[in-house]
């Protein structure tokens, strides 16, 4: 038999960790993670975790380091505890965009943050749609990476039953959103021609692809300042589309993302709650969010017990 499971929280999401833990019949572990005034970072594990099996959940989104350094705080306090496994949830994994060299003399960070995560004591990773599946080969432990997409599509199968195009934002989703179209009743499929100038500022080129008097879907793995998916809505509905909505799994959604949302033509934007709304984007009226609480619980449910996870990919 295994050891008992123990669930953790750091302060990124602990509303999804109490879903999760909800969903397992659980109750969350407790632990104080706190902040000194000079700005460093307390842990404290509330209860014996000696021989258990241990999860924290824990989002590297934004303050991403403020949240990355708590993981790593937190894993090494659960070690020196003598935890007999510690495994790191990651339903949004920070720092994934730099994952290759795109210039001279930059850093890979994504594989930073991989080693940090296994020198300080992590066995194994949960994750959830990586923005570049290669991440996985970043790290010496397992990784599992679920995808949100069981979720996405059962709500976008019944928002949209028919006439629907799933549009990709650019060349590198076109695979994802094939996907998806596939298993919509072999929904029709769209692609963007996308410039980018720098992170963070692209240009929209051309659609290609029929979308005329057809309900548009966007999809992509997060959306960030949201440029790329309102000015892809803009050219949509110039190529003759009557709505246009958008699914991402990831709401990062900083900077002018929300005031770009609200003034854009996109009808709604479905996210997960792997990251938390914060401030505005509470109150923003298009913003729908699905939890992926089930998922990640099942998924932690079958690590703990040594079974398959290749049923919960889709």
């Amino acid at each position: 038999m295994p050891n008992r499971m123990q669930i953790f929280s750091g302060n990124a999401n602990p509303e999804l960790a109490r879903d999760i833990c909800k969903h397992l019949n659980i109750p969350l572990s407790k632990a104080e993670v706190r902040t000194f005034s000079d700005g460093e970072i307390f842990v404290e594990i509330g209860e014996n975790v000696r021989g258990s099996d241990v999860f924290v959940i824990q989002p590297t989104c934004p303050p991403v380091n403020d949240h990355l350094m708590e993981l790593v705080i937190m894993v090494d306090a659960l070690r020196r505890a003598s935890a007999r496994r510690i495994t790191a949830v990651l339903p949004y994994y920070g720092y994934a965009r730099q994952d290759r060299k795109v210039a001279p003399r930059v850093p890979i960070t994504a594989k930073v943050v991989a080693e940090m995560l296994m020198v300080v004591g992590v066995r194994r990773v949960l994750t959830m749609d990586l923005h570049a599946g290669q991440i996985q080969g970043f790290f010496n432990i397992p990784v599992d990476n679920l995808y949100a997409a069981p979720v996405l599509l059962n709500y976008i199968g019944n928002k949209f039953p028919e006439n629907v195009v799933m549009v990709s934002p650019d060349a590198g989703g076109v695979e994802r959103t094939r996907a998806f179209a596939k298993r919509l009743n072999n929904a029709q499929l769209a692609i963007i021609d996308k410039r980018r100038a720098r992170a963070n500022e692209c240009q929209a080129m051309n659609v290609i692809g029929d979308v005329k008097g057809k309900v548009a879907v966007l999809l992509d793995d997060m959306v960030d300042t949201a440029g790329t998916l309102c000015s892809g809505a803009d050219m949509l509905i110039e190529a003759g589309a009557t709505e246009v909505h958008a699914c991402c799994s990831h709401g990062v959604l900083s900077g002018p993302a929300i005031e770009r949302l609200e003034k854009s033509k996109i009808s709604s934007l479905v996210i997960t709650d792997s990251i938390p709304l914060r401030g505005a984007a509470k109150e923003c009226s298009k913003i729908k969010v699905l939890t992926v609480s089930g998922l990640l619980g099942d998924a932690i449910g079958c690590i703990h017990n040594e079974d398959s996870v290749s049923s919960l990919f889709v």
